[in-house]
This record gives structure tokens, C-alpha cells and sequence, in this order.
């Protein structure tokens, strides 16, 4: 027998061309798994989809790490644009914050303590100092736009014809259209010295 044959007695390479005619012709049910690109999803539907399927993965990891490994641990989530908190703790969340509050402190921990104070310090004061310098560019910009609308209304009050024909007086209202019957004069003189 040159080819193996199999139970149906189809040569194997013809078994094989017709599978693979086959998997062409059948439609794929899913995309399956695919690589999602990590930048914040920008539609609502979307991400809350998003969320509520990766808060789940999230809280049955933290789950399983505590059955498999004995962990105690706390997970608190909270949703994006809602009031809405998920959290997970075992024994409990309550619990798991007490105790990491209330630890007893050893050398090594009260340094690490020590260093972690000084980050946050750190931390507050770069913040407070974009705070105290964002506080002064709003304070310049609201001089800056106190200023043009001092301008502007110094304008308006030299420029009267600038002004909405409703706020104008009989006298302003004469002068405008003495005014306006001039340009139309002066426009009709410069049409007609074109077309002649």
C-alpha cells in the first residue's frame, strides 16, 4: 500500500485537502481572542461593556488568588462616570484595611513608612505648587479678559455706528443713514465709472 488509509478508505493526502476545503468554506463563529490595543476607550457603550466584563475578570482573579494561596486581600473598583463601588475582600475589605492601618510597625517597616511619608509630602507639594501656579494663569487670564471688555466698551463708545441699530437714539439713527445714503452714492459713481 503506497498511502496510509484511514477507516473510510480516503487517502490521507485527499483527507486532508478536503478538510481544509471545508474549514475555507465554513463560516467562523468568533474572532476569537485578539489583541486590544491599551488606550482608553472614548465611546460610553463600549466602555461600560469594557468595564463590567474586565472588573469581573479582576474580581475573580483576586478570588481564586485567595483560594489557591491562602492571600488575604482587598480590591475596591470604582466605576467610571457613576457613583457605583465593587469591591472584594477576604476575610473582608473592612478587615483588610484595618489590619494593613494598624500593623505593627518593625524597623524595616517604619522606614519604609518613613520613605513613603516623604513621597507623599513630596507628592502634596508638587501639587500644591501646579495648583498655586494654574490659580495664577486663571487670575491673569480673567485681567486679561476684564481688560478687552474695558476695550471693547471703550470702542463701542467712540465707534457709536458699531452699536446695535437697537440701542441707538434719533440722533445717532439720522447720522447713520446720512451716512449710509453717502457710501450708497459713492459705490452707485464707482459702478458706473467701470461699466463706461
Amino acid at each position: 500500500m503506497e498511502g496510509k488509509m484511514n477507516p473510510i478508505n480516503i487517502p490521507n493526502s485527499l483527507q486532508e485537502k478536503t478538510t481544509f476545503l471545508h474549514k475555507l468554506r465554513m463560516p467562523r463563529k468568533s474572532e476569537g481572542r485578539k489583541k486590544i490595543e491599551m488606550v482608553k476607550i472614548e465611546n460610553p457603550s463600549n466602555l461600560a461593556v469594557a468595564f463590567t466584563k474586565r472588573r469581573f475578570g479582576l474580581l475573580k482573579k483576586a478570588s481564586e488568588l485567595c483560594t489557591l494561596c491562602g492571600a488575604q486581600l482587598a480590591v475596591i473598583v470604582f466605576a467610571p462616570k457613576q457613583e457605583k463601588v465593587y469591591s472584594f475582600g477576604s476575610p473582608s475589605v473592612e478587615a483588610i484595611i484595618n489590619r494593613y492601618l494598624q500593623q505593627s510597625p518593625d524597623p524595616q517597616s517604619s522606614r519604609a513608612s518613613q520613605f513613603m511619608d516623604i513621597l507623599r509630602n513630596a507628592n502634596i507639594q508638587e501639587l500644591n505648587n501646579q495648583l498655586t501656579n494654574k490659580l495664577e494663569q486663571l487670575e491673569a487670564e480673567k485681567n486679561a479678559a476684564k481688560e478687552l471688555q474695558k476695550i471693547r466698551e471703550e470702542n463701542q463708545q467712540n465707534n457709536w455706528w458699531d452699536k446695535p441699530i437697537e440701542e441707538m437714539g434719533l440722533e445717532e439713527l439720522e447720522q447713520l443713514k446720512v451716512a449710509m445714503t453717502e457710501i450708497k452714492e459713492y459705490a452707485e459713481r464707482h459702478v458706473e465709472g467701470r461699466t463706461t
